[in-house]
């Protein structure tokens, strides 16, 4: 029984004979958004793959809701509460906002009709731009309004976690900032959140915890408030010289009494 809303414990995955992650472990509280960081090939995504269902886990658990989900389909997870925005945001082009947010609401749809226009109609007063666009091919709208659209369609299935693969990819600055204020309203609403990214800037203003991946394994975790952030510029391979940045970024300590 598990304590977090999200527990990996001592997973190990890979593909063929390549082993990505060594016995990975990492938590996330319910209501807080966590971030997990580290260089490419470090297992991150592959970690998030293992949350989401998408890849099994050789060994170890996964426990969301205090109930072991190791073995589960994506399907029954996304059942129990799990929400999943993949990498490349994968929105489809050819296709309507509306028509996008109607396939995220696939298992809604599934578990109670009914409800569908009205987690529809609170999603599109949430996010205006998507309802003055939800006759728009998504295809035609900018990458931070299609990074919005799937985070939306994400939370079509009202999910209580909504697991996130590196949202800032591929984004200008101008559409981090779009994507950073659609995370807040999503966080505002009671959303748990995890995601994971290589923009370390964007993480420590998004994230209340994070956690570092090297070689398939986290060597470093702590609140964003409290984080020694010249070891985090040291695990991220920037240098002491932009550990600066990372200060700037991070917010004031937490003080605990």
């Amino acid at each position: 029984m598990s304590d977090y809303l999200l527990e990996l414990r001592d997973v190990s995955t890979g593909f063929g004979a390549n082993t990505v992650l060594h016995g990975c472990s990492y938590h996330v509280s319910k209501g807080e958004i966590a971030g997990v960081l580290g260089l490419n090939g470090a297992g991150k995504s592959v970690s998030l793959k293992v949350v989401a269902g998408l890849l099994p886990a050789w060994s170890g658990q996964v426990f969301f809701l205090g109930e072991d989900v190791t073995k589960m389909s994506v399907e029954e997870r996304v059942a129990r509460g799990m929400g999943h925005v993949p990498q490349g945001r994968q929105v489809f082009p050819d296709f309507t906002v509306e028509e996008n947010l109607r396939l995220g609401a696939y298992t809604l749809r599934r578990r109670d009709k009914s409800r569908y226009k009205s987690v529809l109609d609170g999603l599109l007063e949430r996010f205006p731009i998507l309802a003055e666009r939800r006759d728009q091919l998504a295809g035609t709208m900018s990458g931070g309004q299609q990074a919005m659209l799937a985070v939306a369609r994400g939370l079509m299935s009202e999910p209580k976690l909504l697991v996130i693969d590196e949202p800032s990819a591929g984004l200008s600055p101008v559409a981090v900032q779009e994507l950073f204020e659609t995370l807040k309203v999503v966080h505002e609403t009671g959303v748990t959140i995890l995601l994971v990214e290589q923009n370390v800037t964007f993480s420590l203003k998004v994230a209340d915890r994070v956690h570092i991946m090297q070689r398939g394994q986290i060597v470093y975790e702590g609140i964003v408030g409290n984080l020694d952030t010249d070891k985090v510029a040291d695990y991220l391979g920037v240098g002491r010289l932009l550990s600066k940045s990372l200060k700037a970024s991070a917010p004031e300590p937490v003080v605990t009494r």
